[in-house]
């Protein structure tokens, strides 16, 4: 059964922050708030708990496109390679924001990603989560989760999320109300941006 802590964004308490990256640690998922839709995750090196989310989604892990939530871009180079001016420009100026940044990745991927050429970089503009990566000293992953009413896509509603998926994960952060509109995608990996998906990011970066 999962836990519900409550966080205010302006000042995320700095003892739950630790309560539930110690969670994360042991192998938790989290569903946690960004900038965007709430998104479940775990630690991006814990493979058991990576499976969990793969089974959650139905897919399987290593064909899984799971973003990677980062602090900040300090810590790109580990899964990233080397990337030229012009794109670092494009993610100082976007990024912390509402955007999944897909680039090519390195040989530091964790092992369960290794045959993966590409991957999603996230840098919420949310307090909490970026307390959350911090302390845990390495990214989480992320994955949207999805509401069944037709008309909105994504849940919002903190406890109503909790109130689903307190059997499958460990802990739910309450975050205030989110957002249903989506990260907007872009692809760098090529000469040119490519939008992939149009969500809450404007496409002049």
């Amino acid at each position: 059964m999962a836990t519900l802590i409550k966080l205010y964004e302006e000042n995320p308490n700095p003892k739950e922050i630790q309560k539930i990256v110690k969670i994360i640690r042991d192998g938790g998922l989290v569903i946690y708030p960004s900038d965007t839709v709430y998104a479940l995750g775990c630690d991006i090196t814990n493979n058991k708990a990576l499976e969990r989310v793969a089974q959650i989604k139905g897919v399987k892990l290593e064909k899984a496109n799971f973003s990677f939530v980062c602090e900040d871009l300090s810590n790109l180079s580990d899964y990233v390679r080397q990337i030229d001016t012009k794109t670092f420009k494009i993610l100082k100026r976007a990024l912390p924001g509402p955007y999944t940044f897909i680039l090519p990745g390195n040989n530091n991927l964790p092992s369960v990603f290794k045959k993966k050429k590409e991957v999603g970089i996230r840098v919420p503009d949310n307090a909490i989560t970026r307390a959350i990566v911090r302390e845990l000293g390495n990214p989480i992953i992320s994955t949207s989760i999805y509401d069944e009413d037709e008309v909105i896509e994504y849940m919002t509603d903190p406890e109503l999320i909790f109130e689903k998926w307190q059997s499958l994960v460990d802990v739910v952060i309450d975050g205030g109300y989110g957002d249903n509109v989506p990260s907007t995608v872009i692809d760098l990996t090529g000469d040119e941006p490519q939008l992939i998906r149009e969500g809450k990011g404007g496409l002049e970066i």
